[in-house]
């Protein structure tokens, strides 16, 4: 199935393709080819010990940024290749409290990662999320590793 999806199609659908998107009531402010925009809105029941936004919801909303950001440009080839996050890291910078902003940004163009792609190779590329306060305070960075694993062929 060739799949075609505009970045606000993207934006409507990730709380149904990934559950943990609208459990956590993720809110898409931006998402388009350079960015991705998701915000964290204060949730009593995502808190932490100390009052701010547990470290796994931070976490989701960087990654759900990262794989919003990859779902957007690369949704013309599921038909073919299935976006997987390899690896990914997170630092926590200073404590979060309030709304948490994520934005995320591919290192490498789509064009780079599908001539790779072409050429036989199984690409790498790295999204960098920033994770911040309302008010622009950095709290977290993040950096999460994707591949396209080309899809098996079908009998």
């Amino acid at each position: 199935m060739l799949w075609t999806m505009d970045f606000d199609a993207v934006g409507s659908a990730m709380p149904t393709l990934v559950p943990m998107v609208g459990t956590l009531g993720l809110e898409f402010d931006q998402l388009d080819a350079t960015k991705a925009v998701l915000r964290l809105p204060d949730q009593a029941a995502y808190h932490n010990h100390i009052g701010g936004p547990h470290a796994g919801a931070m976490f989701t909303l960087g990654e759900s940024a990262s794989g919003a950001l990859v779902l957007g440009n690369f949704a013309d080839h599921l038909a073919s290749v299935t976006p997987l996050a390899v690896e990914a890291n997170i630092a926590f910078k200073k404590v979060a409290m309030g709304p948490v902003v994520a934005t995320a940004v591919m290192t490498r163009t789509v064009q780079e990662i599908l001539a790779e792609l072409e050429s036989g190779h199984r690409p790498e590329f790295r999204v960098e999320i920033a994770l911040e306060t309302e008010d622009g305070t950095v709290t977290g960075q993040m950096s999460v590793l994707w591949t396209l694993k080309p899809n098996a062929p079908r009998p």
